[in-house]
This record gives C-alpha cells, sequence and structure tokens, in this order.
C-alpha cells in the first residue's frame, strides 16, 4: 500500500460506533459550544477584574480578589475570579435541564468559596497568633488545585455516570509501595532544591519563571526530577522481574467493527509474531457486528497464516465490551493478548512482553504504541506515546501506580482476567477499567517500553475529535464506577493517589485555554506594576516543564526523529485542552448528586474467589 493510498483510506475510516458515545452517560456537542462558552467566560472575567481593579471592592477585598483575610505579598493571577468564572461559564453551556445546571454552578461556586474562607480564616488565626500572615502566593496556589479538584468531584458526583461497582481488593504492597514513592519523592526534592540553590545565569533565569507568582527553579524542577527517578526504578525492576527463557502460550483476541480496510495485516502481523514465539498462540477475531467485509478479509488472512490456530466469532450485541467477554470465555490459554483491529505488532511484541509473566505478581503489560507516519496528527502524537507510555508509565509502574494500561495492546494472565470481572459495557474507558481492577487484586501492571507496535492515529480533525472526547470522559466513568476505593480503608496508591491526581489533571486541562485567556485579560486591566510575570508564570508552567519531561522522554526511548515533532507537539497539547473541555461539556449534569460517600467493605487478604 502507498502512502497516498494509506492516507486516503484512513481518512475515509468510519470510526464511530456505539462505543463513541455511550448511551445515557454524554450528549453530542456543538463544535460551537465551546467558543461560546469561552466568550461567556470573558465577559464575566474582564467585567470581575474591571471591577477590582476600579477599587469597587476593595473595603472587602484589598487583594483584588475574592480573599477574605489579609496576606503578605502580591499574586501574578487572581485565581479565584478566574475559577468563579470558569465555574458559571461552564454549568451555563453544559449539557442537562436548565434547573441541574443551576444547582451545579450553586453548588460549585458556594463550596469553592466555603473553602477559600476556611483557608482565609486560618490565616487570620496564624496571624493572631503568630504575627505573621501566610504568603499570598502560597494560598493562591492551594485554591487553584482546589478549584481544579472540585470540579472533577463535582463531574463525578452530578453528572450522568455509570453505576457504580464494588472493587474487590486483594493482597496489595500498599505500605511499602508508599514509602518507595516518598523516599523518592524526599530524593527528588533534595535534588531540584539544591539545583534552585544555585547561581548561575541559566538558574537566575528560571526564577523570573514563576507560577502563580511564587514557584522557583526548585519547584520547577521537582516533577521532572520525580518522574525521571520513578522512571529508572521501574525500569531496572522489569529488567531484574523478567526472564529472557521464559514463554508461554498465548489467546489473542481481536474485536473489529468494519475494519475491513486494516484487518488482513494486523493478522499477518500477529501470524509473524506468532513464529517468532515458538509457543502455541490461539487467534479469535470477534466481528461485532460488522457491516463491510470484515469477516471474510478476516478468514482469509487465518487461511493464509502460517502459525496462529484462528477463527472468526460473530457478535451480535454492538459494543467491544461484549466482544471482549465473549472471546475471554472462548480463550484457551493461560495469558489472553487483547490487541485492537488497527494494531500492527513487531515480531518481538508477544514474546518480550510474556517474559514479564516469569515474575507470579504480573496481571497486565502494555507497550508503547507508534504512529504510522504520514498523517496530519502522527509527528505530535509520536512525541505524546514517548511522554505518557514510554516514559510516565514506566515511572508509575515503579510504585505500582499505573492504572491504564490502552486495549489497543494488552496482555492479561487469564486468572486476574476472570477475578476481576467481566469487562464493563456502555461506558469509555473499559480497559482502564480492566487493568485498574486487575490492579486491586494484587497484581502489578506495567508498561514495557521495549514492546512496540503501530496503532492507528486519527488522520482528520473531526475523527481526532471524536477519539479525544471519548478518551477523556474515560477517566470519569472509570472513577464513577469503581468510586469505593476513593473513600475504603485501603491504602492503595492507585486509588488514593494515582486516581485522584488524574481527575485534578483533566480539570486542569479543561481549564487550560480559559487560563490564557483569563492571563491576557488580567494583564490588559491591571494598571500595576506589580503583576507584570503574568505571561512568563503561564508560559513556565504550560511549556517550559511539558518540554523538559518531553526532551527526557524521547532522549531515553532514543526516537531521535521525535526531536523534530516537538512544534507540533504543542500546538497539540492546546488542542487536547480544547477536546478535553468539549469532553466534559458533554458530560450530562444531573438534578441530583451521586456522592463519592458510600460505605464499602475491604476484602482481606487472600479472600478474593
Amino acid at each position: 500500500m502507498n502512502p497516498t493510498q494509506d492516507s486516503t483510506i484512513r481518512k475515509s475510516i468510519d470510526y464511530r460506533s456505539i462505543d463513541s458515545q455511550p448511551e445515557g452517560l454524554s450528549v453530542k456537542v456543538s463544535t460551537m459550544r465551546a467558543p461560546a462558552l469561552l466568550l461567556t467566560f470573558g465577559i464575566l472575567s474582564v467585567v470581575q477584574l474591571w471591577l477590582f481593579q476600579a477599587g469597587t471592592f476593595d473595603w472587602l477585598f484589598p487583594q483584588r480578589d475574592y480573599v477574605f483575610a489579609p496576606y503578605s505579598g502580591e499574586h501574578s493571577i487572581a485565581i479565584r475570579t478566574y475559577v468563579i468564572s470558569f465555574y458559571i461559564s461552564f454549568s451555563i453551556y453544559a449539557s442537562g435541564k436548565i434547573s441541574a445546571r443551576i444547582k451545579f454552578a450553586a453548588d460549585l461556586v458556594l463550596r469553592f468559596l466555603a473553602i477559600c474562607a476556611l483557608l482565609d480564616l486560618t490565616n487570620s488565626a496564624f496571624l493572631s497568633l503568630l504575627g505573621i500572615p501566610y504568603p499570598l502566593t502560597l494560598v493562591q496556589i492551594f485554591a487553584g488545585l482546589i478549584g481544579f479538584a472540585l470540579f472533577s468531584l463535582m463531574l463525578v458526583e452530578r453528572g450522568a455516570m455509570p453505576e457504580p461497582k464494588h472493587v474487590r481488593t486483594g493482597e496489595q504492597e500498599n505500605l511499602r509501595m508508599f514509602l518507595r514513592f516518598l523516599a523518592i519523592a524526599t530524593i527528588a526534592g533534595f535534588i531540584s532544591g539544591f539545583i534552585g540553590s544555585l547561581n548561575s545565569p541559566v538558574i537566575d533565569g528560571m526564577r523570573e519563571l514563576t507560577l502563580l507568582g511564587g514557584i522557583g527553579p526548585g519547584v520547577f524542577l521537582f516533577l521532572p526530577m520525580l518522574f525521571l527517578l520513578l522512571y529508572i526504578v521501574g525500569v531496572i525492576e522489569r529488567a531484574i522481574s523478567a526472564a529472557k527463557d521464559f514463554s508461554a502460550p498465548v489467546s489473542v483476541i481481536v474485536p473489529a467493527f468494519n475494519e475491513e480496510h486494516i484487518i488482513g495485516e494486523t493478522i499477518r502481523h500477529i501470524d509473524e509474531a506468532a513464529r517468532h514465539l515458538s509457543e502455541p498462540v490461539e487467534l479469535l477475531v470477534m466481528d461485532n457486528g460488522s457491516q463491510d467485509s470484515t469477516a471474510k478479509v478476516a478468514q482469509d488472512a487465518i487461511d493464509a497464516a502460517q502459525a496462529v490456530d484462528g477463527r472468526v466469532i460473530h457478535v451480535a450485541t454492538p459494543g467491544k465490551a461484549f466482544a471482549l467477554n465473549r472471546a475471554v470465555e472462548e480463550a484457551k490459554h493461560e495469558l489472553i493478548l487483547r490487541i485492537d483491529a488497527d494494531t500492527q505488532i513487531n515480531p518481538d511484541s508477544i514474546d518480550l512482553a510474556i517474559q514479564n509473566f516469569h515474575d507470579p505478581h504480573i496481571g497486565v503489560v502494555g507497550g508503547v504504541p507508534l504512529p504510522p507516519g504520514g498523517g496530519l496528527f502522527d509527528r505530535a502524537r509520536l512525541v505524546e506515546v514517548l511522554l505518557k507510555h514510554g516514559y510516565y508509565a514506566p515511572a508509575l509502574s515503579a510504585f505500582w501506580g499505573l492504572i491504564g494500561v490502552p486495549g489497543m495492546f494488552a496482555l492479561y494472565r487469564a486468572e486476574a482476567l476472570h477475578q476481576a470481572g467481566p469487562f464493563a459495557t456502555g461506558m469509555n474507558g473499559e480497559d482502564t477499567d480492566m487493568s485498574f481492577r486487575i490492579s486491586e487484586l494484587g497484581y502489578h501492571a506495567i508498561v514495557d517500553q521495549r514492546v512496540k507496535y503501530v496503532s492507528e492515529v486519527p488522520a482528520t480533525v473531526a475523527h481526532m475529535r471524536e477519539q479525544r472526547m471519548r478518551w477523556f470522559r474515560s477517566v470519569y466513568h472509570v472513577t464513577a464506577r469503581a468510586k469505593n476505593t476513593l473513600v475504603n480503608r485501603s491504602l492503595s496508591v492507585r486509588a488514593k493517589l494515582v486516581l485522584p491526581y488524574m481527575l485534578l489533571n483533566s480539570a486542569r486541562r479543561a481549564m487550560m485555554v480559559p487560563i490564557l485567556i483569563f492571563g491576557l485579560f488580567q494583564l490588559l486591566t491591571d494598571t500595576g506594576t506589580d503583576n507584570v510575570l503574568v505571561w512568563q508564570s503561564i508560559i513556565a508552567v504550560l511549556v517550559g516543564a511539558p518540554a523538559l519531561v518531553a526532551f527526557f522522554a524521547i532522549i531515553i526511548n532514543r526516537e531521535w526523529i521525535a526531536l523534530l515533532g516537538m512544534p507540533e507537539y504543542f500546538a497539540f497539547r492546546a488542542l487536547r485542552a480544547w477536546y478535553t473541555l468539549e469532553s466534559v461539556l458533554s458530560i450530562r449534569i444531573r438534578g441530583s448528586a451521586s456522592p463519592i460517600t458510600q460505605k464499602s467493605t475491604i476484602e482481606r487478604p487472600g479472600t478474593v474467589q
């Protein structure tokens, strides 16, 4: 297939299915809704900023933000005004009945202001006792993080979400993993603090780039240093636990819906990997109601295969999860490899992934999905996957904190799959939900950065929008379905640390474009001289740290060509932020809440059936 034909076919793919928009959980969002939200947000922001700068509220808010107590210092951004403006604007354009959205807005704003007032009350008590107030910059950073977290939690609480399904827990090494994370974080803090204290032109320049008016180079470097150390530990631990001479038979399951353009090539790559493995390989192609020639093309490719023992199974009920659950029932081997129909694996992909199962704690193994190349987003996607799957995922594995192993390529221990229960239907993120549940049983989920495969990347803007809105909704769906893990007595690092971080990060990304707009408006409305670092503050956080970590990821994975895609990657990050905003707008807001306070029980180690 020549590049021109490949590009034409990629652009003509029918990418929508029942999994794109789970019934009852999301609604279609017009491409004009996000711009309308931002216009409203801009008007609300400008009015409030102008009133603050005019001194209208100085008698109540002398800090020119919704700050209820005196503080020392200044801040670069009126973060509370920004958060409240976003809350109101989002609620106006969110999906759901008007009454439900009004309640949602009131609940968000009142809760946020109450928490801010509590922070300020604490500051007043601190001031009265010691005569020294908190630095305003520190409190504003906390207020911003609280604003992100509250938004995501309220979406889980008031948004239309999958029904909760109790997550069973088994014996885990949570305390050891928490202590490991704490030790590595301490070392990262010491190193970044030492670098931040150095006197050099580079460090001095970094001191001019602050987040919300106060974070210097030491804190700026902390997260990159933390993940670098975690990555090193994760890779070393994986290398020690894996065994090159370990192998086992495997069942490969491929759910397929209207994949006639690619399924034959996918099967040929699986057959080549089966010849490399020298172990029995069962192939189950699950035709999930395709309306094209997927079944025939797949059967022809199976008939031509040399090493796999395969068959096509028809699953009439629409939905990928139904096809996967039927395949798990049919699979006969102790290892089950899930591969998407548009994924082409390398000859050694299965072999390398299986080596990790020498460790009996391993429950699921993923790899690094490389783009095919030549598409509109492929160069940016290459940087993204090297960063997420080739760097962050192995780092999270270092303290058993990896939650999601993408279904594009996921090798499971069959026993773990059966214990965790069936793949969830009628939601986005069934693959993340499954790997999370397997991990909570006490198994270890990892990404082996040696395992490479080619996975399709949307070639059109419309396809990319559908994919990312689906992916970004999955964070909320997975959290809602597993909400008991947020409040139970387990010390799971995934449930108590990583999953809340994912929620916070999703909110931060959805609110990224508004904060850029807000920074511009504040710069234009602020007539004083104390606020000259607004843009430097924003750029340092949104570009500086991600650029540093992306560079690390490219170098470590030795994909040098990805350096050429760095400019496109930062444009793509902005596009991702836009799609995240559209994604949360697609979540239907309900009038009644489903609070994350349900009681749950923890199964004692060894009680998992």
